[in-house]
């Protein structure tokens, strides 16, 4: 849900409030697919909006690639606030998810994986990814990267 604070209200606002919610419902779709899909098996029931965040994630990823995020950096038992690129940190989420999902494939994965659903996170990533480009309002899109001093 941070990741959705932090993140969630510039796609808002790259595609409008319904665009915004049709947006994050088929993020979600695409995210409950991918995860019946890697575990057709299972008899443990799927619930959450993390697969839809990822979606958002993917987003921000795309249409925002030079911003930054600040964050707090632990380093034993010191705290460091620093500001990073936001690829950085979605890239580094993003690749933890699809490594921890792989693991997740294996017969003796079980608990150990603490039953978070990882390849949820990876589908509604890579619906993000693709659906942004036919939610997002291309004017509001040029505007800020001409704010950012990009090209459009």
């Amino acid at each position: 849900m941070l990741f959705l604070w932090v993140f969630g209200s510039h796609i808002e606002r790259s595609m409008g409030h319904l665009r915004h919610l049709a947006f994050y419902l088929l993020c979600g779709l695409g995210a409950s697919a991918l995860e019946i899909a890697t575990a057709a098996n299972s008899t443990v029931p799927g619930l959450g909006a993390s697969g839809a965040i990822s979606g958002v994630l993917a987003a921000y990823l795309l249409l925002y690639p030079t911003s930054t995020v600040s964050t707090l950096l632990p380093i034993s038992y010191l705290v460091i606030p620093i500001r990073l690129p936001a690829w950085l940190m979605i890239a580094g989420w993003f690749a933890l998810q699809l490594v921890y999902g792989v693991a997740s494939l294996s017969p003796n994965a079980g608990a150990d994986l603490g039953g978070v659903a990882y390849w949820a996170h990876v589908g509604g990533f890579l619906t993000g990814a693709t659906l942004i480009w036919l939610f997002q309002r291309p004017d509001y899109v040029r505007q800020i990267r001409a704010y950012q001093g990009q090209a459009a």
